[in-house]
């Protein structure tokens, strides 16, 4: 644990912090880890956020009511524009995942704590869940109708077999596909800024007149933090969008 104070990428290791061993129950041990505390942690910013955005009892609204207010009238115009009008049903379970996935994002770009979102536990673990649930709302839906997904119309017999392996492929590679977009994106930024960071810090070691020049490359890591800080929001959004479309092919068949 105390290699996390001198190493930044520690934050994508999985460690214990707590272990409780209860023999009386059996051959039972319970432990806490550090992707588990930050993933309560998460769970109880959000919870308070919206806690502190209640604007129900006030008759000028606050910012962060505003701000919540705002996104959830562009999250509801793109699933009415991606889903359907008539689909306002996901609209709470696409706004659940759009802060889950935005605080951890935001989280974890504070130094020396654990990026949940850089965990491929976490990642594939809710690509698989979301592909898991989208197969299953298309199946309570269609039913054996359900399979001429993999078929396009119009194709000639000849190349079914074909064209529904190749679709059956694509199909199953979106179970791995929503994960595996997220956590390469929050592991490659946060290794580049460790990188950079590292790099700096020997040049501001060094003489009066190399840490004045490296004022310049300085302000460029600035820019870049901010560009991470930008990504927490793009991937966070970019996952909802292509979660919507997969609800959509769930529910039209396309």
């Amino acid at each position: 644990m105390f290699n996390l104070l001198f190493s930044p990428l520690s934050q994508f290791e999985v460690y214990q912090l707590i272990g409780l061993d209860l023999s009386i129950l059996g051959n039972i041990y319970l432990s806490l880890t550090n992707l588990s505390l930050y993933a309560t942690l998460v769970l109880l910013s959000v919870i308070s956020l919206h806690f502190y955005a209640n604007n129900d009892f006030n008759l000028v609204p606050n910012k962060g009511s505003i701000a919540l207010e705002t996104s959830f009238a562009s999250l509801s115009s793109m699933v009415r524009n991606q889903i359907g009008g008539l689909n306002e049903a996901y609209i709470p379970f696409i706004y659940t995942l759009f802060f889950f996935v935005l605080f951890g994002n935001l989280i974890s770009n504070i130094p020396y704590s654990f990026a949940i979102n850089a965990s491929a536990i976490v990642t594939l673990g809710l690509s698989l869940t979301i592909f898991l649930g989208v197969t299953i709302l298309s199946l309570s839906k269609h039913g054996i109708k359900f399979f001429s997904f993999f078929i396009p119309g119009g194709t000639p017999l000849a190349l079914v077999p074909l064209l529904v392996l190749i679709e059956f492929i694509s199909y199953l590679a979106r179970a791995v596909s929503l994960g595996v977009r997220l956590f390469a994106n929050i592991c490659a930024g946060h290794s580049l800024l460790k990188i950079l960071s590292t790099f700096l810090y020997k040049l501001f070691s060094g003489s009066v007149f190399i840490a004045i020049l490296t004022l310049i490359p300085f302000t460029i890591f600035i820019g870049l933090i901010g560009l991470e800080l930008a990504v927490s929001f793009i991937q966070s959004f970019v996952l909802n969008l292509l979660v919507c479309s997969y609800i959509k092919d769930a529910i039209e068949l396309h």
